[in-house]
């Protein structure tokens, strides 16, 4: 029974280490950031831009969304601005380059 006893904890210290090492292996990045690699900026960035926009036109902000028109990386942003004598919101697109 001691025989047992003994091989159950050596069996169990076993795979806790295995674990431990596996968790630690899958934590590790798996692609290294290099400095080459270039800076992409984030459809976030063109919800800032709209919202900076938009106070800007007095409207809403409706979309913010990213795009490539001419080679060049965009924001298209759509603004609500409210109509006049209670009509309704004017839609206004507006293109921003980004960077």
């Amino acid at each position: 029974m001691i025989d047992f006893g003994s091989h159950l904890r050596k069996a169990v210290l076993a795979l806790a280490t295995a674990g431990l090492i596996a968790s630690q292996a899958i934590a590790l990045p798996v692609i290294e950031p290099s400095v080459e690699q270039p800076v992409v900026l984030a459809a976030g960035d063109c919800y800032a831009i709209g919202q900076q926009v938009a106070a800007q036109n007095g409207g809403t902000l409706a979309k913010a969304s990213q795009a490539t028109r001419g080679g060049q990386q965009v924001c298209v942003i759509v603004v609500l601005v409210p109509g006049k004598d209670g009509q309704r919101p004017r839609r206004s697109e507006i293109v921003v380059p980004m960077g």
